[in-house]
């Protein structure tokens, strides 16, 4: 098979005006990417866009530094606090429901226990310390109601 000159030549011609037609296209398309710019400008971008990137890696680092910390310092903040109101004299009448406990901790369980006894004539306040919700003294009911109370209606 003997191919003719006028089609390898109308070939050719073909395949020269369809590159000339992806280079214009091509061109068209640089010419927009840089549209009112030149190659420094947009260098200058690039490196301003990398500068602004590695500020914001720097932000990011330092945030959740700062987020650490206020986490550990919540941790050790008080979390739960609750107040039981009672009659430690039942059926004489004195004192009322004037008595009260009250327990303070934070979400380890680590506080301290507030009670109040209240007669007419005294007022008695006890401090019991708590840790991991428990005290190394004996606690009374209602002391061990309001830790029990601080234990159920703390959210972790």
């Amino acid at each position: 098979m003997i191919l003719d000159p006028m089609i390898i030549t109308y070939g050719a011609i073909a395949i020269v005006v369809i590159l000339i037609g992806w280079i214009i296209r091509l061109e068209i398309k640089i010419h927009r990417l840089l549209l009112g710019k030149n190659a420094r400008s947009l260098e200058d971008s690039i490196v301003e866009a990398h500068n602004k990137l590695m500020h914001l890696d720097a932000f990011e680092r330092d945030s959740i530094a700062y987020f650490k910390n206020v986490e550990a310092r919540l941790k050790r903040s008080i979390q739960a606090i609750e107040t039981v109101r009672f009659n430690p004299f039942k059926g004489t009448g004195e004192g009322g429901n004037q008595s009260f406990s009250t327990t303070l901790v934070d979400e380890h369980g680590d506080g301290v226990i507030l009670s109040s006894l209240y007669s007419r004539d005294r007022v008695s306040i006890f401090s019991k310390p708590l840790e991991k919700f428990q005290s190394e003294y004996e606690l009374t009911e209602e002391e061990q109601r309001v830790v029990d109370e601080a234990k159920k209606n703390l959210h972790y």
